[in-house]
């Protein structure tokens, strides 16, 4: 039961589940939205703009079916004529055709926001395949689909008998209308009865608008075993982060145990810690803690410290305050300046003493480590 549930797809989708639909051009999309946003567009843009264009379409007929007889008969200048009126038909509808662009371009960001892939536009020839697509006409989805086209007929039907049942005296009055006013009138009435009709879409939109999104989110759901699988893709497997954890840890203490020998004196606690400290008056400001280890570790500093002959002193009080307080690589807290300061002297007069003789150091005495510097041997 629980590998069954493990392969149920049950969550949602991660961020990088949703990015990779994206990078595949995979995204909410509702061709109603669209369908509705651009003829809105053009019934906005024939209400503002129509005036203009029909002036223009005007003029482009009439000079078009205007023929000088020596033109008529010229096949390169008939050639610049047509160019010409080409050009200014275009010119034209530009705007139109702008805005018309602009809707189409513009409204499915609505929903995914800005997206360019390449993907969607590769071949799919798997999509010709006839099983698939009878497949896909009898699915789910193609069963929607089938329900909002026959909503879409009765509704934009409904809605336009009613608006000619609304409008019918004015139709029948464009009979007794001169033609030019009459054509006016009449282009009045194809633009608001296509208003009407575009307006009644919007019930459509607000219905397949959630729908859309909902559907997308179903389709990228994922099993627990995906995600899964992902963290293991993206974090990396734990059994491996964790050899790599120990491998790294493994060598970091490789290069620790290899500053050692370079250091100028172990201080121990001496079976629990140890810390091995370095001093280079013209490179340091202070001394700086080159190795540090608790329990076998610190054994193991301390036998490496005696096979070359660095000095090691037990000073539990600094031990545990180095260990607790100075992190590895790094200069000494201020605080125990001082204390450490006694140790490199007394060792630098104990190593002048066995090469030079003269007189024996004095052993130390209770060094000047700070209470709250020193965790009291609690840990221990």
């Amino acid at each position: 039961m629980a590998e069954d549930s493990d392969l149920e797809k049950t969550e949602a989708a991660t961020p990088r589940r949703i990015q990779q639909a994206r990078e595949k051009g995979q995204v909410a999309r509702s061709r109603e939205l669209t369908t509705f946003v651009m003829l809105i567009a053009a019934g906005g843009s024939f209400m503002a703009m129509g005036e203009q264009m029909v002036g223009s379409l005007t003029r482009l007929l009439q000079s078009g079916l205007t023929i000088d007889r020596t033109v008529a008969f010229d096949t390169v200048m008939m050639q610049m004529r047509f160019h010409q009126a080409a050009r200014d038909t275009l010119v034209a509808f530009a705007p139109f055709l702008g805005v018309m662009a602009l809707a189409a371009l513009l409204t499915p960001m609505l929903l995914s926001g800005w997206l360019f892939t390449v993907e969607a536009l590769i071949p799919d020839f798997g999509k010709l395949d006839p099983l698939k697509g009878i497949s896909r006409v009898f699915s789910t989805n193609g069963l929607i689909e089938m329900v909002k086209a026959i909503i879409k007929t009765l509704l934009i039907g409904s809605v336009a008998w009613w608006t000619v049942l609304h409008y019918q005296d004015a139709l029948f009055g464009l009979v007794m209308e001169p033609s030019e006013v009459g054509l006016v009138h009449f282009a009045q009435l194809v633009l608001i009865t296509f208003i009407a009709v575009s307006c009644s879409l919007l019930l459509v939109v607000a219905i397949d608008v959630p729908f859309q999104i909902w559907d997308y989110s179903q389709k990228l759901k994922m099993t627990k075993e995906e995600i899964r699988q992902e963290y293991k893709e993206s974090e990396g497997d734990p059994h491996v982060k964790g050899r790599i954890r120990q491998m790294q840890r493994e060598m970091a203490r490789k290069r620790m145990m290899a500053e050692v020998p370079k250091a100028d004196v172990i201080v121990t606690n001496p079976t629990h810690y140890a810390v091995a400290l370095k001093y280079e008056s013209k490179s340091m400001k202070a001394p700086a803690v080159v190795a540090k280890g608790s329990h076998l570790l610190a054994e193991r500093i301390m036998e490496l410290g005696k096979e070359h002959n660095v000095p090691v002193l037990r000073t539990p009080p600094l031990a545990r305050a180095l260990y607790r307080h100075a992190e590895l690589g790094e200069e000494i807290p201020a605080a125990l300046y001082t204390a450490v300061a006694e140790v490199l002297a007394y060792i630098y007069h104990l190593q002048r003493y066995e090469k030079q003789g003269g007189q024996v150091p004095k052993a130390l005495g209770n060094l000047p480590v700070p209470a709250d510097m020193d965790p009291g041997g609690d840990e221990e």
